[in-house]
């Protein structure tokens, strides 16, 4: 696998037009299984071929359970320089309930043990909207969270989806998903928590201490190009998306021949813009109408001026100058919102 890797990355050079990297993230099935030989080879490979930045970030996602510090010493030799945890939680019966393989001491151990050996750049992600009586169990996972002191906290609320063990056990009656007002209410108390702690909620998921943002994520969430390698990778050009076949076999054959197992999907101009809208407004920075009216083309139409204004109205939306953010309480209707502001291919 490490060497169709390093075989796409080759192939894969023209891409980003030798624009600068500035962000390295290995993301996606369970990378802190590689060994350091691979990490050092992916790493030499990337600064051979690419215009690397003098000072990237380079991220790798991890289970607690994966954080040994045998592991953590390799990590930090290789140059790995910021840590995405996968916490979920710190309560014990959430994390079985999850079918997490780490434990609640685990969770803790490993973030102790990863700023002992200098990773100061910290990521943890929390999972909100379990099922629970009460507001409790969240508000010490909070409580918790603040405690380790960690930079930077993402927050995702647990979805269902029917073709899971979930979706199983719901169907069966065995799981009760909580109400949508359980899980606003959660999310309520998250930003409340956070924000009064001096995070920054730059973006709907994610809150940093100042400054503290992942760089890699806000480029994302600004419509910056980015290339992914690997089985299920996305790119993005600025003007195209692609996506690498699912799957490990198919993806290391199509490698072995010279080829890369990818399907386009060409953006039209509106869908092009509509991306634009979807994710800058998940932001704190918002939509630059300004910046959309210049890069894709299109100005705010009168149906959507008297959409904003009433949202606007609702205590969902505000503008400022030529820039259209969210409140706290349009976050709630984030997709919705934006879905509503949608462009309509001609």
């Amino acid at each position: 696998m490490v060497q169709a890797l390093q075989h796409e990355l080759t192939l894969q050079v023209p891409y980003l037009e030798n624009h600068a990297v500035q962000t390295i993230y290995f993301g996606g099935g369970t990378p802190s299984l590689l060994e350091e030989a691979e990490l050092q080879a992916l790493l030499e490979t990337i600064h051979r071929l690419y215009n690397v930045g003098p000072r990237p970030e380079i991220t790798l996602e991890a289970n607690p359970d994966d954080l040994t510090t045998d592991k953590l010493a390799i990590l930090r030799r290789c140059g790995i320089n910021r840590l995405s945890i996968g916490i979920q939680s710190f309560h014990e019966p959430h994390l079985r309930f999850l079918h997490r393989a780490h434990n609640a001491s685990q969770a803790t151990t490993c973030v102790q043990q990863a700023q002992e050996y200098g990773f100061e750049n910290l990521t943890i992600d929390l999972i909100y909207g379990i099922p629970a009586d009460t507001h409790a169990i969240w508000q010490q996972d909070l409580a918790q969270a603040l405690q380790l002191q960690v930079p930077h906290i993402s927050a995702y609320c647990l979805t269902i989806e029917p073709q899971t063990v979930f979706g199983h056990w719901q169907r069966k009656g065995k799981l009760t998903p909580v109400s949508d007002e359980f899980a606003a209410e959660q999310f309520e108390q998250l930003v409340a928590t956070l924000t009064q702690q001096g995070y920054e909620h730059y973006e709907i998921s994610n809150f940093a201490q100042p400054g503290r943002y992942s760089r890699h994520n806000r480029n994302y969430w600004c419509g910056e190009p980015y290339l992914g390698v690997g089985p299920s990778a996305h790119s993005y050009d600025g003007r195209n998306r692609q996506f690498n076949v699912a799957h490990n076999a198919k993806y290391v054959q199509a490698l072995a021949k010279h080829e890369i197992p990818f399907t386009m999907d060409e953006l039209s101009p509106e869908n092009a813009a509509n991306e634009y809208l979807m994710t800058s407004l998940r932001t704190q920075w918002g939509c630059d109408l300004e910046h959309l009216q210049e890069k894709y083309g299109f100005a705010l139409t009168a149906e959507q001026q008297q959409y904003i204004a009433h949202a606007t109205q609702r205590g969902l939306m505000q503008q400022q100058g030529a820039t259209l953010l969210l409140t706290e309480k349009g976050k709630l209707l984030a997709d919705e919102l934006a879905a509503d502001l949608f462009y309509v291919e001609s």
